[in-house]
């Protein structure tokens, strides 16, 4: 018994057997045979509905529909209908086709249904099709009394991941019957090895199908499959770094208490900025408590950009995959990451984006450094790395020292080489990082500020702590409060640290020499001794003994140069935030947003790059000889707010250079345990990422032994809308044209090194052979060339980017309108160029993804409306082929 439309209608619900089983999903494509229209002169405008019906509820769902086919009695239908394998459905339940003739498409009021006519419909159960014979089902098309049959449905199977040319063949086959509809049913198969495919399910989430069929010039069919996700790294990237960020923040402020006393004039700075900290890891504090509460889904809609506690989140992150089967061919899979502008919206664009606030901010500094000592950004940022490599290498050497002292209490000369070798080569790492001409000048500059406007300490051994009632500080722990104190008492101490490990060595290889006198007992000590190092030496006694006091004046000459140089480099971190308050601290804000949506987009698609290349040996070998190219296309305007939205996402782009990857071995393959983690400071962060055991196993050794995996960022824009139209006239394009350039250098920098470390049979193989250095000498021509709304740059640098194996962003404001726009396009080139697409489809396949794809389904998962968020007037302005069909766009809140 069929149901009526007008009865009850919800979400399915509760636990059913899959529509399929195991990984395969359910897919239909229906094709229609001399249809009459609601007037007998007039040709319909064909659409097919699918809705599900489950007999036990007694419900109708709406599942599914096809495009539209304009003024045809003869439709065929390029969109179909996908039932995903995790679909809720038992064997009764029943699939209705409903044929409608839809009059009038193009609505002026986006919340008018479409005005539409019942032509016919057709109902089958999936214990039907399972069991269908030959694997196809006949059925009838009846009208809306159910008597009159006004055709048929040929409902068939293929395997769309093993098809062959004969499989399709039924899609063209000539029409015997009149009034005829027919519908191919396919099945997919996942590729990817078992605990590989189980694994992405933990970062990717609530897919979203779309299955399409096109013809290719032989007239052959090929089908196209669309999924698209949410991410959870959308959520769990920024908390890590809120994290960080405040962990980072907290030890600055401790570090600058630990800066002793200073004269007046510096305690009220310092005091003034310990306040200013204290106040942003507060604000993170609240956002990161307010994160954790979040529990649904795993994007930010774009009506939610300018939301405060949001503000760390990405903007509608997704991921879309198109999976291509074609007859004889292996299936190819095209990935895109789609998220909105790294910007900071809550804060807003008045005063523009991050690439002027900064340097605006930066001249400014100057102007003021008679307040403080102005040092480059160049010099804090040295300060930091000084600071990170006095937090790294001290425990090491200290570690080192230890086993040092273990392998000569054991006896071991093996053992003793070995660490003496490990230590040797870390404090050597320890001086080339510490040993530096900004630690200098800093700690005289400290002294200097430290003595000012201070009455000479009344007892030379009295450290600055002691008047708060605090505990005196070791000898080494305070900095020389003598006017002798100059650059020769930096030097001193280094040659300290010289010395110290020269006794080492030597006492090292003194050992070595007496080990086989000892152990044979033939001849008397050497009487060569080391008298300026040691002052008494028993052969006979213990290695430790002999070794313990040299390696404790080792640690303590290590913890002198320790103390100094962070008090230093804490003393010019002082200095740039000093200067910088309150602007500076605000600026680190919003530069904390940026990058925190940047990352997280990176780490999204960084881990589906990585899952799709697991069994690529050519990819994984590129991946640790040079790394990766990120490439971000971005279709902001350079006009009025979207200016500063560009010099944000610049920033923030750029920002991804500090960022390494590590792929380690996962503890257990729960899903918790899969998730990337992030370490790190500002200046530098680690991406972690646990792979399941098997899938760990098969990696090169570089890669299992952790060695860090480079990422190279590149930015290119190109605006398309009307407000672009109105800078290229009339406003400043420049930025738009420095980035473009900046980022080729970057990107031909790329493939030269990749060219010189990694042969061209590691890279994909294109149907298109055009040489990837033509490639590139072209996208240099275009970005030096004075071209309105020249989006052939984009084109290209796509294309060389899969060609390089890298990883592909698509931008605009929230990721929804011009994003779509772009990505379907780019799918429809990819199908023209690499799959041999017909041209006489090209349109209708751009128009079938673009109405009826799974980027009409990310509008309305963003704002509950199935419209793009355009006008007549501002289409006018875009490039033809960036223009939806008619009746997809409207004027909505975005």
């Amino acid at each position: 018994t069929q149901l009526r439309e007008e009865g009850r209608e919800k979400t399915l619900t509760g636990s059913h057997v899959s529509l399929t089983t195991g990984s395969q999903e359910t897919s239909c494509f229906p094709e229609c045979r001399d249809l009459i229209g609601s007037g007998r002169d007039r040709k319909p405008n064909a659409l097919v509905q699918v809705a599900v019906i489950d007999p036990r509820e007694q419900y109708l769902v709406s599942h599914a529909c096809t495009e539209i086919v304009e003024g045809s009695r003869d439709p065929l239908f390029l969109t179909g209908v996908t039932f995903p394998p995790e679909y809720p459905a038992s064997p009764e339940t029943l699939v209705k086709l409903t044929v409608y003739d839809v009059r009038d498409k193009a609505r002026d009021n986006v919340s008018k249904p479409l005005s539409v006519s019942f032509l016919g419909s057709a109902t089958f159960s999936v214990s039907d099709l399972l069991r269908s014979k030959d694997d196809q089902l006949t059925l009838n098309l009846r009208s809306s009394d159910g008597v009159l049959a006004v055709g048929t449905v040929l409902v068939s199977r293929v395997n769309m991941g093993e098809m062959e040319e004969g499989d399709m063949d039924h899609i063209t086959a000539d029409v015997q019957q009149a009034q005829k509809v027919r519908t191919c049913v396919c099945v997919y198969e996942s590729r990817s090895p078992p605990d590989v495919s189980a694994s992405t399910n933990a970062f990717f989430k609530n897919p979203v199908c779309k299955v399409y069929k096109f013809q290719t010039v032989d007239s052959k069919w090929m089908l196209v499959r669309e999924q698209m996700e949410e991410c959870t790294l959308s959520f769990s990237i920024p908390r890590q770094l809120l994290h960080l960020y405040i962990q980072e923040d907290m030890r600055r402020i401790q570090e600058l208490r630990d800066l002793g006393e200073l004269s007046p004039h510096w305690d009220n700075l310092r005091k003034e900025v310990i306040g200013r900290y204290g106040q942003v890891i507060a604000a993170y504090q609240e956002t990161l408590a307010e994160l954790n509460k979040i529990t649904g889904p795993s994007f930010k809609p774009s009506c939610s950009k300018a939301q405060r506690y949001l503000e760390f989140i990405p903007i509608n992150l997704h991921t879309q995959r198109m999976r291509v089967t074609c007859p004889r061919q292996t299936d190819a899979f095209y990935d895109v990451i789609t998220v909105g502008a790294p910007a900071a919206h809550f804060q807003g664009f008045k005063g523009g984006g991050l690439q002027r606030l900064l340097s605006r901010h930066e001249a400014e500094k100057k102007s003021t450094a008679y307040q403080c000592i102005y040092y480059s950004p160049e010099h804090t940022a040295k300060a930091q790395e000084v600071l990170h490599s006095v937090g790294h290498l001290q425990p090491l050497i200290s570690g080192l020292a230890d086993q040092l002292l273990q392998a000569a209490q054991q006896h071991s000369m093996s053992g003793l080489r070995e660490a003496l070798k490990t230590l040797a080569g870390k404090t050597e790492q320890f001086v080339h990082a510490l040993k530096d001409e900004l630690v200098k000048s800093a700690l005289l500059a400290l002294h200097a500020r430290g003595q000012q406007g201070q009455s000479p300490p009344q007892n030379p051994g009295h450290s600055p702590g002691q008047e708060d009632g605090q505990a005196p500080l070791k000898r080494q722990d305070s900095i020389p409060c003598h006017k002798e104190y100059d650059e020769e008492e930096w030097d001193r101490v280094w040659a300290d640290v010289a010395k110290s490990l020269n006794c080492v060595i030597a006492m090292v290889d003194k050992l070595q020499e007496q080990e086989p006198i000892n152990n044979n007992q033939e001849q008397l000590i050497p009487k060569q001794v080391l008298a300026d190092v040691i002052t008494s030496h028993n052969p006979e006694g213990d290695w430790r003994e002999q070794l313990c006091p040299l390696v404790v004046r080792l640690k303590e000459c290590v913890a002198e140069v320790v103390v100094r140089a962070r008090r230093a480099m804490t003393f010019v971190l002082l200095q740039e935030a000093a200067c910088s308050i309150p602007q500076g601290l605000f600026l680190k804000q919003r530069r904390d947003v940026v990058f925190s949506q940047a990352l997280a987009a990176l780490a999204c698609g960084f881990v589906m790059r990585l899952y799709a290349g697991m069994e690529d040996k050519g990819f994984l070998k590129q991946l640790h000889q040079v790394g990766l190219v990120a490439q971000f296309e971005s279709l902001l305007s350079t006009y009025s707010e979207e200016i500063g939205m560009l010099e944000d996402m610049e920033v923030g782009i750029s920002d991804l250079h500090r960022v390494a990857f590590k792929i380690t071995q996962a503890k257990t393959d729960n899903p918790c345990d899969l998730q990337p983690v992030v370490i790190g400071r500002r200046d530098h962060y680690t991406v972690e990422v646990p792979l399941p055991r098997l899938a760990f196993q098969t990696l090169p050794h570089e890669i299992k032994e952790g060695k860090a995996l480079q990422v190279y960022p590149v930015l290119f824009n190109v605006g398309i809308n009307e407000q672009q139209t109105i800078a290229d006239r009339f406003g400043d394009i420049s930025l738009q044209e420095r980035i473009n350039q900046r980022n080729f250098e970057i990107l031909d920098s790329y493939y030269k090194s990749l060219s010189d470390k990694v042969p061209s049979e590691c890279l994909p193989c294109f149907q298109t052979q055009t040489d990837l250095k033509d490639l590139l000498g072209t996208l240099g021509q275009n970005v030096v060339t004075k071209k309105r709304k020249n989006v052939e740059i984009l084109w290209l640098a796509g294309t060389i980017c899969r060609r390089l194996n890298g990883i592909r962003f698509t931008s605009c404001k929230s990721a929804k309108d011009r994003t779509s726009m772009s990505v379907t396009l780019e799918q429809c080139a990819l199908l023209r160029d690499e799959h041999q697409l017909n041209k006489d489809y090209f349109i209708r396949a751009l128009d079938c993804m673009r109405r009826e794809g799974c980027r009409i389904e990310n509008v309305q998962k963003n704002i509950k409306c199935r419209k793009y968020a355009f006008n007549m007037l501002q289409l006018m302005a875009f490039p033809k082929i960036y223009r939806p069909p008619e009746g997809t766009y409207g004027k909505v809140d975005s």
